[in-house]
């Protein structure tokens, strides 16, 4: 685990809280300020491909620029989305990637970012992220991240 120092100021993210009452129950956001954000990659070709041991394409891209965002770093895991699902309900992830939308049926195991239908490689679909349920501070950075970002 890599050591940060935060010279009396807020912990990267967190002034995007102020004043909004979300919770972090389990921590979510604080443990990935403080050690890597553990991130599931269900690979959708045009959206998150695998090239050798590295992700890229427009969701890694918008992942890793968040994580620089909360000063943090990337640990990704590729798989199906039912075994990152279980994994983010395990504790194992922060946050998983993909092909999902808004509409995903995994709605009652995670909780799920508003769609963004302008992510480059959308196609037209309003595509989602999940993160564990509860979680609403996590939820809420990463949705007002989504929101400058994803229409730049």
């Amino acid at each position: 685990m890599r050591s940060r120092e935060f010279h009396g100021g807020p912990r990267p993210g967190y002034d995007r809280l102020r004043g909004h009452g979300a919770v972090d129950p389990n921590g979510s956001l604080q443990s990935v300020s403080e050690r890597s954000l553990r991130v599931g990659a269900s690979l959708e070709p045009g959206l998150i491909d695998s090239e050798g041991a590295a992700l890229s394409g427009p969701l890694a891209d918008l992942v890793e620029e968040f994580a620089a965002e909360i000063d943090t770093t990337v640990d990704w895991t590729a798989g199906g989305e039912e075994s990152l699902v279980r994994m983010l309900e395990e504790g194992e992830l922060d946050l998983v990637v993909g092909g999902m939308t808004d509409q995903t049926p995994w709605a009652e195991r995670a909780g799920v970012t508003r769609g963004y239908t302008t992510i480059e490689g959308a196609d037209g679909r309003s595509l989602a992220m999940l993160v564990p349920l509860g979680e609403n501070a996590l939820l809420f950075v990463l949705e007002q991240f989504l929101d400058e970002k994803a229409d730049s």
